[in-house]
Protein backbone atom coordinates (compact mmCIF):
# COMPACT_ATOMS: atom_id res chain seq x y z
CA UNK A 1 0.00 0.00 0.00
CA UNK A 2 0.93 3.28 -0.96
CA UNK A 3 0.42 6.50 1.46
CA UNK A 4 -0.84 9.63 -1.01
CA UNK A 5 -2.21 12.89 0.29
CA UNK A 6 -6.01 13.56 -0.65
CA UNK A 7 -5.74 17.59 -2.04
CA UNK A 8 -8.14 20.06 -1.99
CA UNK A 9 -9.88 20.26 -5.00
CA UNK A 10 -11.16 23.49 -4.63
CA UNK A 11 -9.33 26.32 -2.95
CA UNK A 12 -12.55 28.61 -3.09
CA UNK A 13 -14.32 26.26 -0.98
CA UNK A 14 -11.74 26.34 1.44
CA UNK A 15 -11.73 29.93 1.24
CA UNK A 16 -15.68 30.43 1.68
CA UNK A 17 -15.41 27.53 5.18
CA UNK A 18 -12.78 29.90 6.54
CA UNK A 19 -15.09 33.28 5.86
CA UNK A 20 -17.24 31.20 8.24
CA UNK A 21 -14.89 31.13 11.10
CA UNK A 22 -15.08 27.41 10.81
CA UNK A 23 -11.62 25.88 12.31
CA UNK A 24 -8.99 24.80 10.40
CA UNK A 25 -9.04 21.41 10.42
CA UNK A 26 -12.33 21.17 9.75
CA UNK A 27 -12.58 23.49 6.77
CA UNK A 28 -10.00 21.84 4.85
CA UNK A 29 -11.60 18.31 5.46
CA UNK A 30 -15.09 19.81 3.85
CA UNK A 31 -13.06 21.31 1.00
CA UNK A 32 -11.31 18.52 0.60
CA UNK A 33 -14.52 16.55 0.14
CA UNK A 34 -15.84 19.57 -2.35
CA UNK A 35 -18.67 20.31 0.57
CA UNK A 36 -19.78 24.22 0.92
CA UNK A 37 -20.95 25.86 3.46
CA UNK A 38 -24.66 26.11 2.09
CA UNK A 39 -24.64 22.68 1.76
CA UNK A 40 -23.90 21.57 5.29
CA UNK A 41 -27.28 22.35 6.45
CA UNK A 42 -28.67 18.16 7.27
CA UNK A 43 -32.26 19.48 8.37
CA UNK A 44 -35.13 17.99 7.22
CA UNK A 45 -36.14 20.99 5.68
CA UNK A 46 -32.89 20.55 3.02
CA UNK A 47 -34.30 17.30 1.34
CA UNK A 48 -34.91 17.25 -2.56
CA UNK A 49 -38.47 17.20 -3.29
CA UNK A 50 -40.06 14.18 -4.39
CA UNK A 51 -41.55 15.69 -7.51
CA UNK A 52 -38.13 15.85 -8.53
CA UNK A 53 -38.48 11.70 -9.10
CA UNK A 54 -40.06 10.60 -12.79
CA UNK A 55 -43.11 8.30 -12.19
CA UNK A 56 -43.78 9.44 -9.02
CA UNK A 57 -47.27 11.15 -9.96
CA UNK A 58 -47.90 7.74 -11.34
CA UNK A 59 -46.92 6.08 -8.56
CA UNK A 60 -48.78 7.62 -5.71
CA UNK A 61 -51.88 7.39 -7.41
CA UNK A 62 -51.84 4.17 -7.86
CA UNK A 63 -51.00 3.55 -4.49
CA UNK A 64 -53.20 6.17 -3.28
CA UNK A 65 -56.06 3.93 -5.13
CA UNK A 66 -55.12 0.47 -3.29
CA UNK A 67 -55.17 2.26 -0.20
CA UNK A 68 -58.48 4.16 -0.34
CA UNK A 69 -60.11 0.76 -2.06
CA UNK A 70 -59.02 -1.63 0.73
CA UNK A 71 -56.76 -3.42 -1.33
CA UNK A 72 -54.32 -6.13 0.06
CA UNK A 73 -50.92 -4.37 -0.48
CA UNK A 74 -47.25 -6.84 -0.61
CA UNK A 75 -43.99 -5.63 -0.65
CA UNK A 76 -41.58 -7.62 -2.66
CA UNK A 77 -38.18 -7.21 -1.21
CA UNK A 78 -34.11 -8.08 -1.74
CA UNK A 79 -32.59 -10.46 0.62
CA UNK A 80 -29.83 -7.91 2.31
CA UNK A 81 -30.19 -4.93 4.96
CA UNK A 82 -31.60 -2.67 1.85
CA UNK A 83 -34.08 -4.78 1.36
CA UNK A 84 -34.77 -5.88 5.47
CA UNK A 85 -35.16 -2.11 6.18
CA UNK A 86 -37.42 -1.39 3.18
CA UNK A 87 -39.79 -4.12 3.80
CA UNK A 88 -39.80 -3.10 7.15
CA UNK A 89 -40.67 0.70 6.24
CA UNK A 90 -43.09 -0.58 3.46
CA UNK A 91 -44.88 -2.66 6.27
CA UNK A 92 -44.37 -0.16 9.12
CA UNK A 93 -45.17 2.73 7.18
CA UNK A 94 -48.02 1.92 5.71
CA UNK A 95 -49.68 1.06 8.99
CA UNK A 96 -49.01 4.39 10.12
CA UNK A 97 -50.99 5.78 7.15
CA UNK A 98 -54.20 3.76 8.12
CA UNK A 99 -53.34 0.58 5.92
CA UNK A 100 -54.66 -2.76 7.80
CA UNK A 101 -54.14 -5.01 4.82
CA UNK A 102 -50.30 -5.03 3.88
CA UNK A 103 -47.65 -7.56 4.00
CA UNK A 104 -44.07 -8.56 2.26
CA UNK A 105 -42.11 -11.51 1.28
CA UNK A 106 -38.61 -11.75 0.57
CA UNK A 107 -37.30 -14.23 -1.86
CA UNK A 108 -35.10 -16.89 0.15
CA UNK A 109 -31.55 -16.54 -2.15
CA UNK A 110 -30.92 -19.80 -2.02
CA UNK A 111 -34.02 -21.24 -3.59
CA UNK A 112 -35.36 -18.51 -5.87
CA UNK A 113 -31.83 -16.08 -6.30
CA UNK A 114 -32.76 -12.41 -6.85
CA UNK A 115 -35.73 -10.07 -7.46
CA UNK A 116 -38.82 -10.64 -8.88
CA UNK A 117 -39.24 -13.99 -10.84
CA UNK A 118 -41.76 -15.70 -12.19
CA UNK A 119 -41.23 -18.26 -9.21
CA UNK A 120 -42.01 -15.29 -6.52
CA UNK A 121 -44.96 -14.19 -8.63
CA UNK A 122 -46.64 -17.24 -8.02
CA UNK A 123 -46.39 -17.47 -4.57
CA UNK A 124 -47.16 -13.49 -4.33
CA UNK A 125 -50.59 -14.33 -6.55
CA UNK A 126 -51.70 -17.03 -3.45
CA UNK A 127 -51.44 -14.66 -1.24
CA UNK A 128 -54.07 -12.44 -3.55
CA UNK A 129 -53.00 -8.71 -3.32
CA UNK A 130 -54.09 -6.31 -5.25
CA UNK A 131 -50.62 -4.46 -5.46
CA UNK A 132 -47.62 -5.88 -5.72
CA UNK A 133 -44.38 -3.07 -4.88
CA UNK A 134 -41.06 -4.27 -5.34
CA UNK A 135 -38.28 -2.89 -2.83
CA UNK A 136 -34.67 -2.79 -3.71
CA UNK A 137 -34.95 -4.66 -6.66
CA UNK A 138 -37.53 -5.19 -9.88
CA UNK A 139 -36.00 -2.71 -12.43
CA UNK A 140 -34.57 -6.15 -14.31
CA UNK A 141 -37.06 -8.06 -13.47
CA UNK A 142 -38.52 -8.46 -17.21
CA UNK A 143 -39.91 -11.59 -17.06
CA UNK A 144 -41.39 -11.62 -13.75
CA UNK A 145 -43.12 -8.40 -14.11
CA UNK A 146 -45.10 -10.18 -17.48
CA UNK A 147 -46.26 -12.75 -15.39
CA UNK A 148 -47.47 -10.65 -12.98
CA UNK A 149 -49.42 -8.87 -15.25
CA UNK A 150 -50.63 -11.92 -17.11
CA UNK A 151 -52.15 -13.22 -13.78
CA UNK A 152 -53.78 -9.52 -13.31
CA UNK A 153 -51.55 -8.51 -10.70
CA UNK A 154 -50.41 -4.60 -10.75
CA UNK A 155 -47.20 -3.60 -10.09
CA UNK A 156 -45.35 -1.01 -9.26
CA UNK A 157 -41.42 -1.02 -9.22
CA UNK A 158 -39.60 0.58 -6.59
CA UNK A 159 -36.04 0.57 -7.19
CA UNK A 160 -32.24 1.99 -7.79
CA UNK A 161 -30.10 -0.18 -9.12
CA UNK A 162 -29.34 0.69 -12.70
CA UNK A 163 -31.12 -0.15 -15.85
CA UNK A 164 -30.57 -2.31 -18.18
CA UNK A 165 -31.60 -1.61 -22.05
CA UNK A 166 -34.94 -2.77 -21.45
CA UNK A 167 -37.53 -1.85 -18.51
CA UNK A 168 -40.30 -3.84 -17.19
CA UNK A 169 -43.55 -3.05 -18.54
CA UNK A 170 -44.75 -2.19 -14.77
CA UNK A 171 -47.83 -0.09 -14.14
CA UNK A 172 -45.47 2.75 -12.62
CA UNK A 173 -41.47 2.95 -12.13
CA UNK A 174 -39.90 4.63 -9.72
CA UNK A 175 -36.14 4.75 -9.51
CA UNK A 176 -33.67 7.52 -9.76
CA UNK A 177 -31.60 5.70 -12.16
CA UNK A 178 -34.17 4.95 -14.84
CA UNK A 179 -34.06 6.64 -18.23
CA UNK A 180 -35.50 10.14 -17.90
CA UNK A 181 -35.01 10.81 -14.33
CA UNK A 182 -33.37 13.62 -13.48
CA UNK A 183 -33.58 13.48 -9.76
CA UNK A 184 -30.96 15.41 -8.18
CA UNK A 185 -29.54 12.38 -5.90
CA UNK A 186 -28.96 9.28 -8.08
CA UNK A 187 -27.42 7.48 -5.00
CA UNK A 188 -30.71 7.03 -2.90
CA UNK A 189 -30.98 3.51 -1.84
CA UNK A 190 -33.49 1.44 -2.31
CA UNK A 191 -35.45 2.14 1.44
CA UNK A 192 -34.67 6.22 0.34
CA UNK A 193 -36.42 5.60 -2.59
CA UNK A 194 -39.40 3.90 -0.77
CA UNK A 195 -39.42 6.50 1.78
CA UNK A 196 -39.95 9.11 -0.77
CA UNK A 197 -43.18 7.47 -2.14
CA UNK A 198 -44.58 7.17 1.39
CA UNK A 199 -43.85 10.97 2.09
CA UNK A 200 -45.54 11.29 -1.71
CA UNK A 201 -48.74 9.46 -0.84
CA UNK A 202 -49.26 10.62 2.83
CA UNK A 203 -49.20 14.78 0.70
CA UNK A 204 -52.29 12.66 -1.85
CA UNK A 205 -54.28 11.21 1.20
CA UNK A 206 -53.83 14.56 3.04
CA UNK A 207 -55.33 16.28 0.57
CA UNK A 208 -58.39 13.90 -0.20
CA UNK A 209 -59.22 14.26 3.79
CA UNK A 210 -57.87 10.47 4.41
CA UNK A 211 -56.47 12.29 7.81
CA UNK A 212 -58.65 13.01 10.82
CA UNK A 213 -59.35 12.31 14.75
CA UNK A 214 -59.75 8.58 14.44
CA UNK A 215 -56.80 8.54 11.40
CA UNK A 216 -54.32 10.76 12.40
CA UNK A 217 -51.19 11.51 10.58
CA UNK A 218 -48.11 10.19 11.46
CA UNK A 219 -44.80 12.04 11.44
CA UNK A 220 -42.67 9.78 8.96
CA UNK A 221 -39.13 10.63 10.09
CA UNK A 222 -40.37 8.50 12.97
CA UNK A 223 -39.13 5.58 10.65
CA UNK A 224 -36.06 7.67 9.30
CA UNK A 225 -33.63 5.30 11.66
CA UNK A 226 -34.54 2.18 9.00
CA UNK A 227 -33.58 4.76 6.47
CA UNK A 228 -30.62 5.76 7.70
CA UNK A 229 -29.82 1.75 8.55
CA UNK A 230 -30.55 0.67 4.98
CA UNK A 231 -29.00 3.63 3.21
CA UNK A 232 -25.55 2.74 5.01
CA UNK A 233 -25.92 -0.77 5.26
CA UNK A 234 -26.28 -0.78 1.49
CA UNK A 235 -23.08 1.56 1.06
CA UNK A 236 -24.68 4.31 -0.80
CA UNK A 237 -22.89 7.22 -1.76
CA UNK A 238 -23.66 9.81 0.63
CA UNK A 239 -24.29 13.08 -0.98
CA UNK A 240 -26.14 15.69 0.83
CA UNK A 241 -29.50 14.40 0.37
CA UNK A 242 -28.52 11.24 1.62
CA UNK A 243 -26.29 12.50 3.97
CA UNK A 244 -29.76 13.85 5.62
CA UNK A 245 -31.68 11.23 5.91
CA UNK A 246 -28.58 9.51 7.73
CA UNK A 247 -28.00 12.23 9.90
CA UNK A 248 -31.47 12.64 10.90
CA UNK A 249 -31.83 8.87 11.50
CA UNK A 250 -28.64 8.71 13.60
CA UNK A 251 -30.58 11.49 15.71
CA UNK A 252 -33.45 9.39 16.36
CA UNK A 253 -31.25 6.34 17.25
CA UNK A 254 -29.67 8.15 19.69
CA UNK A 255 -33.10 9.27 21.27
CA UNK A 256 -33.66 6.25 21.49
CA UNK A 257 -36.82 6.99 19.58
CA UNK A 258 -36.33 4.16 16.96
CA UNK A 259 -36.86 0.36 16.40
CA UNK A 260 -36.57 -1.41 19.64
CA UNK A 261 -34.63 -3.53 17.19
CA UNK A 262 -31.91 -1.48 16.05
CA UNK A 263 -31.34 -0.52 19.94
CA UNK A 264 -31.16 -4.58 20.33
CA UNK A 265 -28.42 -5.35 17.69
CA UNK A 266 -26.42 -2.13 18.99
CA UNK A 267 -26.79 -3.30 22.58
CA UNK A 268 -25.80 -6.45 21.49
CA UNK A 269 -22.29 -5.45 20.13
CA UNK A 270 -21.51 -3.35 22.95
CA UNK A 271 -22.38 0.10 21.21
CA UNK A 272 -23.74 2.57 22.73
CA UNK A 273 -26.97 3.58 21.26
CA UNK A 274 -26.99 7.26 22.66
CA UNK A 275 -23.68 7.52 20.87
CA UNK A 276 -24.58 6.01 17.58
CA UNK A 277 -22.24 6.91 14.26
CA UNK A 278 -22.88 5.69 10.57
CA UNK A 279 -20.16 3.32 11.15
CA UNK A 280 -22.24 1.20 14.20
CA UNK A 281 -24.93 0.94 11.19
CA UNK A 282 -22.59 -0.27 8.43
CA UNK A 283 -20.07 -2.03 10.28
CA UNK A 284 -22.51 -3.69 13.40
CA UNK A 285 -25.96 -3.52 12.28
CA UNK A 286 -25.99 -4.09 8.82
CA UNK A 287 -23.63 -7.51 8.91
CA UNK A 288 -25.91 -8.35 11.69
CA UNK A 289 -28.88 -8.35 9.20
CA UNK A 290 -27.24 -9.39 6.16
CA UNK A 291 -26.18 -12.49 8.27
CA UNK A 292 -30.06 -14.08 8.05
CA UNK A 293 -30.12 -13.36 4.23
CA UNK A 294 -26.74 -14.50 3.57
CA UNK A 295 -27.29 -18.32 5.71
CA UNK A 296 -30.88 -18.33 6.44
CA UNK A 297 -33.40 -15.93 5.72
CA UNK A 298 -33.78 -12.17 5.84
CA UNK A 299 -37.28 -12.47 7.01
CA UNK A 300 -35.95 -12.96 10.57
CA UNK A 301 -34.17 -9.40 10.05
CA UNK A 302 -37.06 -7.93 8.48
CA UNK A 303 -39.00 -9.11 11.63
CA UNK A 304 -36.56 -7.64 14.30
CA UNK A 305 -37.06 -4.42 12.17
CA UNK A 306 -40.33 -4.11 13.01
CA UNK A 307 -41.06 -6.07 16.35
CA UNK A 308 -41.86 -4.82 19.99
CA UNK A 309 -38.89 -5.01 22.74
CA UNK A 310 -38.79 -7.77 23.90
CA UNK A 311 -39.51 -9.95 20.73
CA UNK A 312 -37.01 -7.54 19.40
CA UNK A 313 -34.37 -8.79 21.75
CA UNK A 314 -34.63 -12.24 21.16
CA UNK A 315 -34.54 -11.99 17.70
CA UNK A 316 -31.42 -9.68 17.76
CA UNK A 317 -29.90 -12.59 19.63
CA UNK A 318 -30.61 -15.17 16.59
CA UNK A 319 -29.15 -12.81 14.22
CA UNK A 320 -26.20 -12.48 16.65
CA UNK A 321 -25.69 -15.97 16.49
CA UNK A 322 -26.03 -16.30 12.90
CA UNK A 323 -23.72 -13.72 12.40
CA UNK A 324 -21.09 -15.14 14.48
CA UNK A 325 -21.33 -18.02 12.23
CA UNK A 326 -20.92 -16.28 8.66
CA UNK A 327 -17.56 -14.60 10.49
CA UNK A 328 -16.31 -18.29 10.73
CA UNK A 329 -17.25 -19.00 7.50
CA UNK A 330 -15.92 -15.91 6.29
CA UNK A 331 -12.47 -16.63 7.78
CA UNK A 332 -12.01 -20.07 6.09
CA UNK A 333 -12.99 -18.81 2.76
CA UNK A 334 -10.66 -15.69 3.16
CA UNK A 335 -8.08 -18.30 3.57
CA UNK A 336 -8.97 -20.23 1.00
CA UNK A 337 -8.73 -17.16 -1.65
CA UNK A 338 -5.46 -16.23 0.20
CA UNK A 339 -3.97 -19.67 -1.26
CA UNK A 340 -5.85 -19.38 -4.53
CA UNK A 341 -4.53 -15.85 -5.16
CA UNK A 342 -1.29 -17.31 -4.21
CA UNK A 343 -1.37 -20.02 -6.75
CA UNK A 344 -2.88 -17.47 -9.50
CA UNK A 345 0.26 -14.99 -9.08
CA UNK A 346 2.99 -18.02 -9.39
CA UNK A 347 1.60 -19.38 -12.52
CA UNK A 348 1.27 -15.49 -13.85
CA UNK A 349 -2.32 -15.85 -13.85
CA UNK A 350 -3.76 -12.80 -11.85
CA UNK A 351 -3.61 -10.91 -14.65
CA UNK A 352 -3.78 -6.76 -14.03
CA UNK A 353 -7.01 -6.15 -14.43
CA UNK A 354 -10.23 -7.68 -12.70
CA UNK A 355 -9.36 -11.08 -10.40
CA UNK A 356 -12.48 -13.65 -10.33
CA UNK A 357 -12.10 -16.18 -7.69
CA UNK A 358 -13.80 -19.39 -7.05
CA UNK A 359 -13.79 -22.54 -5.15
CA UNK A 360 -16.37 -25.14 -5.02
CA UNK A 361 -16.78 -25.37 -1.53
CA UNK A 362 -17.45 -21.20 -0.66
CA UNK A 363 -20.97 -20.34 0.76
CA UNK A 364 -23.06 -18.48 -1.88
CA UNK A 365 -24.21 -16.25 0.55
CA UNK A 366 -20.89 -15.28 2.17
CA UNK A 367 -19.08 -14.20 -1.50
CA UNK A 368 -19.62 -10.47 -1.38
CA UNK A 369 -17.90 -10.01 1.67
CA UNK A 370 -15.58 -12.12 0.58
CA UNK A 371 -15.15 -10.25 -2.66
CA UNK A 372 -14.95 -6.96 -0.70
CA UNK A 373 -11.69 -8.21 1.80
CA UNK A 374 -9.42 -8.62 -1.76
CA UNK A 375 -10.79 -6.05 -3.11
CA UNK A 376 -9.49 -3.93 -0.32
CA UNK A 377 -5.60 -6.31 -0.58
CA UNK A 378 -5.50 -5.99 -3.92
CA UNK A 379 -7.47 -2.27 -4.77
CA UNK A 380 -8.92 -3.76 -8.01
CA UNK A 381 -11.69 -5.07 -9.30
CA UNK A 382 -12.92 -8.55 -7.52
CA UNK A 383 -15.54 -11.32 -8.12
CA UNK A 384 -15.56 -14.09 -5.65
CA UNK A 385 -18.23 -17.12 -7.42
CA UNK A 386 -19.55 -20.13 -5.59
CA UNK A 387 -21.73 -22.80 -6.92
CA UNK A 388 -25.07 -21.54 -7.97
CA UNK A 389 -27.37 -24.53 -6.68
CA UNK A 390 -30.26 -23.77 -9.19
CA UNK A 391 -31.96 -27.11 -9.85
CA UNK A 392 -32.98 -26.23 -13.47
CA UNK A 393 -29.60 -25.25 -13.97
CA UNK A 394 -27.24 -27.30 -12.91
CA UNK A 395 -23.25 -26.19 -13.06
CA UNK A 396 -23.60 -22.15 -13.04
CA UNK A 397 -21.52 -20.00 -10.62
CA UNK A 398 -23.28 -17.15 -8.42
CA UNK A 399 -20.71 -14.21 -8.10
CA UNK A 400 -20.61 -10.78 -5.95
CA UNK A 401 -18.41 -8.18 -7.80
CA UNK A 402 -16.68 -5.38 -5.28
CA UNK A 403 -14.89 -2.24 -7.67
CA UNK A 404 -12.78 0.43 -6.69
CA UNK A 405 -13.97 3.87 -8.24
CA UNK A 406 -11.93 3.74 -11.21
CA UNK A 407 -13.99 1.05 -12.51
CA UNK A 408 -17.86 0.82 -12.93
CA UNK A 409 -17.94 -2.68 -12.28
CA UNK A 410 -21.23 -3.49 -13.78
CA UNK A 411 -21.37 -1.60 -16.74
CA UNK A 412 -18.01 -3.30 -17.21
CA UNK A 413 -19.77 -7.01 -17.01
CA UNK A 414 -22.61 -5.41 -19.42
CA UNK A 415 -19.33 -4.73 -22.19
CA UNK A 416 -18.55 -8.45 -21.80
CA UNK A 417 -22.17 -9.29 -22.09
CA UNK A 418 -22.70 -7.44 -25.10
CA UNK A 419 -19.79 -9.57 -26.63
CA UNK A 420 -20.70 -13.01 -25.28
CA UNK A 421 -24.00 -12.98 -23.85
CA UNK A 422 -24.40 -17.15 -23.62
CA UNK A 423 -21.57 -16.65 -21.08
CA UNK A 424 -23.63 -14.83 -18.78
CA UNK A 425 -27.39 -15.70 -17.36
CA UNK A 426 -28.20 -12.60 -15.12
CA UNK A 427 -26.60 -9.62 -14.02
CA UNK A 428 -27.25 -6.52 -12.35
CA UNK A 429 -25.74 -4.05 -9.44
CA UNK A 430 -24.14 -0.59 -9.01
CA UNK A 431 -21.01 0.83 -9.89
CA UNK A 432 -19.57 0.01 -6.67
CA UNK A 433 -21.17 -3.52 -6.56
CA UNK A 434 -22.76 -6.09 -8.70
CA UNK A 435 -23.83 -9.80 -8.86
CA UNK A 436 -24.60 -12.10 -11.89
CA UNK A 437 -25.06 -15.46 -12.82
CA UNK A 438 -22.55 -17.47 -15.09
CA UNK A 439 -23.59 -20.31 -17.60
CA UNK A 440 -22.08 -23.75 -16.44
CA UNK A 441 -18.03 -23.59 -17.92
CA UNK A 442 -17.87 -19.79 -18.54
CA UNK A 443 -15.80 -18.65 -15.47
CA UNK A 444 -11.92 -19.04 -17.61
CA UNK A 445 -13.17 -17.36 -20.78
CA UNK A 446 -15.61 -14.50 -18.47
CA UNK A 447 -12.33 -14.25 -16.38
CA UNK A 448 -10.07 -13.16 -19.27
CA UNK A 449 -12.63 -11.05 -21.15
CA UNK A 450 -13.47 -9.06 -17.59
CA UNK A 451 -9.60 -9.14 -16.77
CA UNK A 452 -9.22 -7.26 -20.46
CA UNK A 453 -12.26 -5.00 -20.12
CA UNK A 454 -11.06 -3.32 -16.83
CA UNK A 455 -7.56 -3.04 -18.33
CA UNK A 456 -9.01 -0.87 -21.21
CA UNK A 457 -11.61 1.14 -19.10
CA UNK A 458 -8.11 2.04 -16.79
CA UNK A 459 -6.20 3.22 -19.86
CA UNK A 460 -3.88 0.49 -19.63
CA UNK A 461 -2.30 1.41 -16.41
CA UNK A 462 -1.52 -0.64 -13.24
CA UNK A 463 -3.90 -0.41 -10.13
CA UNK A 464 -2.26 0.71 -7.38
CA UNK A 465 -3.22 0.06 -3.91
CA UNK A 466 -3.33 3.70 -2.24
CA UNK A 467 -4.39 4.91 0.93
CA UNK A 468 -5.74 8.24 0.94
CA UNK A 469 -4.52 10.59 3.87
CA UNK A 470 -5.63 14.14 5.04
CA UNK A 471 -2.31 14.84 6.38
CA UNK A 472 -0.93 14.90 9.31
CA UNK A 473 -1.84 16.04 12.77
CA UNK A 474 0.04 18.29 15.02
CA UNK A 475 0.34 17.13 18.40
CA UNK A 476 -1.90 19.77 19.98
CA UNK A 477 -4.49 18.27 17.72
CA UNK A 478 -4.35 14.67 18.53
CA UNK A 479 -7.11 15.26 20.99
CA UNK A 480 -10.52 14.49 22.86
CA UNK A 481 -11.84 17.87 21.89
CA UNK A 482 -10.63 17.42 17.81
CA UNK A 483 -11.74 13.45 17.53
CA UNK A 484 -15.33 14.63 19.45
CA UNK A 485 -15.22 17.34 16.66
CA UNK A 486 -14.88 15.13 14.14
CA UNK A 487 -17.54 12.70 15.42
CA UNK A 488 -20.42 15.47 14.92
CA UNK A 489 -19.21 16.50 11.41
CA UNK A 490 -20.63 13.27 10.33
CA UNK A 491 -21.82 11.24 8.93
CA UNK A 492 -18.73 9.91 7.28
CA UNK A 493 -19.50 6.99 4.45
CA UNK A 494 -18.75 6.54 0.57
CA UNK A 495 -18.70 10.12 -0.91
CA UNK A 496 -18.21 11.81 2.01
CA UNK A 497 -15.01 9.71 3.69
CA UNK A 498 -13.93 9.55 7.25
CA UNK A 499 -10.78 11.48 8.16
CA UNK A 500 -7.94 9.57 7.93
CA UNK A 501 -4.26 10.86 9.21
CA UNK A 502 -0.77 10.36 8.38
CA UNK A 503 2.20 10.66 10.80
CA UNK A 504 5.86 9.11 12.21
CA UNK A 505 5.62 7.82 15.64
CA UNK A 506 7.81 5.90 18.03
CA UNK A 507 6.72 3.17 19.88
CA UNK A 508 7.09 3.02 23.54
CA UNK A 509 4.69 0.15 24.35
CA UNK A 510 3.32 -2.90 22.12
CA UNK A 511 1.54 -6.22 23.08
CA UNK A 512 -1.61 -8.06 21.51
CA UNK A 513 -4.78 -7.89 22.45
CA UNK A 514 -8.23 -9.90 21.81
CA UNK A 515 -7.24 -12.28 18.77
CA UNK A 516 -4.85 -10.79 16.51
CA UNK A 517 -4.93 -6.57 17.73
CA UNK A 518 -2.12 -4.99 18.41
CA UNK A 519 -2.52 -2.21 20.93
CA UNK A 520 0.49 0.92 21.29
CA UNK A 521 1.68 3.48 23.34
CA UNK A 522 2.95 6.12 20.71
CA UNK A 523 4.88 9.19 20.96
CA UNK A 524 5.44 12.29 18.72
CA UNK A 525 9.41 11.89 17.69
CA UNK A 526 9.95 15.45 18.03
CA UNK A 527 7.51 16.91 21.24
CA UNK A 528 7.69 13.63 22.89
CA UNK A 529 4.00 13.58 23.48
CA UNK A 530 1.94 10.04 23.87
CA UNK A 531 -1.23 8.45 22.85
CA UNK A 532 -2.97 5.01 23.18
CA UNK A 533 -3.42 3.50 19.46
CA UNK A 534 -4.83 0.66 18.15
CA UNK A 535 -4.18 -1.57 15.33
CA UNK A 536 -7.02 -4.09 14.40
CA UNK A 537 -6.36 -7.87 12.86
CA UNK A 538 -2.59 -6.65 12.16
CA UNK A 539 -0.66 -8.76 14.95
CA UNK A 540 -0.23 -11.68 12.22
CA UNK A 541 2.44 -9.03 11.02
CA UNK A 542 4.59 -9.42 13.93
CA UNK A 543 5.21 -6.73 16.75
CA UNK A 544 7.19 -4.06 16.10
CA UNK A 545 9.99 -3.30 18.54
CA UNK A 546 10.07 -0.84 21.36
CA UNK A 547 11.98 2.18 20.12
CA UNK A 548 11.42 1.73 16.55
CA UNK A 549 9.49 4.18 14.64
CA UNK A 550 6.42 3.43 12.38
CA UNK A 551 4.47 5.76 9.90
CA UNK A 552 0.63 5.02 10.40
CA UNK A 553 -2.41 5.98 8.98
CA UNK A 554 -5.28 6.48 11.19
CA UNK A 555 -8.44 7.98 12.23
CA UNK A 556 -9.14 9.83 15.83
CA UNK A 557 -11.87 7.68 18.23
CA UNK A 558 -12.86 8.07 21.50
CA UNK A 559 -12.28 5.64 23.65
CA UNK A 560 -14.29 4.83 26.94
CA UNK A 561 -12.94 2.90 29.63
CA UNK A 562 -14.58 2.80 33.29
CA UNK A 563 -16.28 6.05 32.51
CA UNK A 564 -13.19 7.88 31.29
CA UNK A 565 -13.32 9.31 27.57
CA UNK A 566 -9.79 9.33 26.00
CA UNK A 567 -8.28 9.72 22.62
CA UNK A 568 -7.08 6.97 20.79
CA UNK A 569 -5.35 6.48 17.10
CA UNK A 570 -7.08 3.68 15.17
CA UNK A 571 -4.48 2.63 12.93
CA UNK A 572 -5.63 1.72 9.34
CA UNK A 573 -2.20 0.54 7.89
CA UNK A 574 1.39 1.39 8.93
CA UNK A 575 4.84 0.72 7.50
CA UNK A 576 7.69 0.02 9.33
Amino acid sequence: MELARRSVVDQSLLSQWQATGTDELLAGLYAARGLSPAESDLALAGLLPPEGLKGITRATGILTAAVQTGQRILFVGDFDADGATSCALGVLGLQALGVADVDYLVPNRFEYGYGLTPEIVAIAAARQPGLLITVDNGISSIEGVAEARRLGLRVLVTDHHLAGPELPEADAILNPNQPGCEFGSKSLAGVGVLFYLLMSLRAALRASGWFGPGRPEPNLAAFLDLVALGTVADVARLDRNNRILVAQGLARIRAQRCRPGVLALLRLANRAPEKAQAADLGFVVGPRLNAAGRLDDISLGVECLMAPAGVADELAAELDQLNRQRRQIGVEMEIDARAELDRLLAEGRLGEGAVCVYQPQWHQGIVGILASRIKEQLQRPVIAFADANIDNQPGCLKGSARSVSAIHIRDAIETVVSHRPELVRTFGGHAMAAGLTLAPGALPEFSELLNQEVIRRNDGLPFRPIVLSDGPLRPEQICLTVAQALIAAGPWGIGFPEPLFEGRFVVRQVRVVGENHLKMRLADPASGDEWDAIAFGQADNGLPERGSELVVAYRLEVNEWQGRASVQLNISHLWR
